[in-house]
């Protein structure tokens, strides 16, 4: 009898699983995200909020194709579904600006929603039937599914403190490229970064995510010095900008 209820339970479980859908999406083409980015993002990667809601439509073509497509590991590369997840935080972020718009901070977002703490919890972003929240993408995908530091100089918070929203997509094919060139501006902005070779006063990105810096830094000075054009002391202080929280709006 054992054996016939234990028979049954793998059968039931093999069933289940057989049921559960399993995307078999093929890699998509950003090339809209990177049409409303020219258009409507700055070299400075401030955006023209008000510009993005006459390009809505675009906009929301965009994201439906994002929507349509889950990156699987059978057909998209890592390189492909980094980028889509990049591409996805951000275009998502801007929708939930305009959404919204007009707002002061991303941060005064969430206050009207009930039980929701943040406005990266509000579960708004819908694909293959799946709903995350920005969170969920962040640390739920890219940070635990991929080893890469350098996505706190591409994903945007829609903030003046934030990483530039870079006027082009992400694409697996100039990737590492985009994330070196990301990293280097950033560190180079003395809007976010003040370098000298006595003290380091730098963005909170390097104290709240210091534990995936460290993975490939010794300490921050270090890394700072690997895009930084002005060397800082291997003995030189530390310290963190206070962050602003303002709208990156052009």
């Amino acid at each position: 009898m054992r054996k016939l209820l234990l028979a049954l339970l793998i059968l039931t479980y093999t069933i289940s699983c057989a049921t559960i859908p399993v995307s078999d999406s093929k890699p998509v083409s950003h090339q809209n995200w990177t049409e409303l980015l020219g258009k409507h993002v700055n070299a400075k990667g401030m955006v023209d909020y008000k510009g993005m809601i006459a390009d809505s439509v675009a906009l929301n073509t965009y994201l439906d194709l994002l929507s349509a497509n889950h990156p699987n590991e059978k057909n998209w590369s890592k390189d492909e579904r980094l980028a889509y997840w990049i591409n996805a935080y951000n275009a998502f972020t801007v929708q939930l600006i305009i959404r919204n718009y007009p707002v002061e901070s991303i941060k005064d977002i969430a206050g009207g929603i009930p039980f929701v703490n943040t406005p990266w919890d509000v579960k708004f972003i819908k694909i293959e039937g799946e709903t995350y929240d920005l969170n969920n993408i962040e640390h739920g995908i890219i940070r635990k599914e991929f080893n890469e530091p350098r996505i706190h100089f591409a994903l945007v918070c829609a903030a003046v403190s934030c990483p530039k929203l870079r006027n082009e997509a992400y694409t697996a094919q100039r990737l590492d490229e985009q994330l070196e060139d990301e990293a280097r501006y950033f560190f180079n902005n003395p809007e976010k970064n003040t370098i000298t070779k006595d003290k380091i006063t730098v963005s909170k990105l390097l104290k709240w995510y210091w534990g995936d810096f460290s993975d490939v830094a010794e300490d921050r000075v270090s890394y700072v010095n690997k895009y930084s054009k002005t060397k800082a002391n291997s003995d030189a202080e530390v310290d963190f900008m206070d962050y602003n929280w303002a709208l990156n709006e052009q």
